[in-house]
């Protein structure tokens, strides 16, 4: 079944702006900013200040997916960010 892509509103650095994901990343994103004691605005304008291209959207995908795929725990010592993205991989 397809997931709905769902546009909501999210105040980054002062700044509305839309985002638009699907609402089991939305649900990924508020799991990861509740586990890390942070707001979800504060966990996007940290993805939005990283990223080098791309909209926003993808880069949080990109964000959630490398979270899962890396947990925090697999993380210490390691060459990772941390928005838990290898320093060796890049984005196309």
């Amino acid at each position: 079944m397809k997931s709905p892509v769902v546009k909501r509103s999210i105040v980054i650095a002062g700044h509305k702006t839309s985002v638009s994901l699907e609402d089991q990343f939305w649900d990924a994103l508020k799991e990861i900013a509740a586990n890390r004691r942070s707001t979800l605005s504060e966990i996007v304008a940290s993805i939005d200040s990283g990223r080098n291209q791309g909209n926003l959207s993808s880069a949080i995908r990109l964000y959630v997916l490398a979270h899962y795929r890396n947990p925090p725990a697999s993380r210490e010592g390691s060459e990772h960010n941390d928005r838990g993205i290898s320093a060796r991989s890049t984005v196309a």
